[in-house]
């Protein structure tokens, strides 16, 4: 029995290159071009042709992708995880 003749094998195994290709992207390229803004970082006023800055930018043009977004709050989480298990440590071994 050949493991992928199964349907359901083929399409984890399919997952499985679609994650860690996007988790890859992800990891180079962390940044996306702004919606709002179209990547223009600024807005032209039709009247005066004055320039404002994009808000949801904050006139960079960039915003984080939403997989780059999950990595670092899981690592901020691991972080305190590992700074409290330390302070524990430290004040148990007084």
């Amino acid at each position: 029995m050949n493991p992928l003749s199964n349907p359901t094998s083929l399409l984890l195994i399919l997952l499985m290159i679609v994650t860690l290709g996007y988790s890859w992207s992800c990891a180079v390229y962390p940044y996306k071009p702004c919606r709002s803004c179209r990547g223009f970082g600024a807005f032209r006023s039709p009247l005066l042709r004055a320039i404002r800055l994009c808000r949801r930018c904050g006139g960079t043009g960039r915003t984080l992708r939403a997989g780059r977004r999950a990595y670092n709050s899981c690592l901020r989480a691991r972080r305190s995880y590992r700074d409290l298990r330390d302070r524990d440590r430290r004040d148990n071994s007084r």
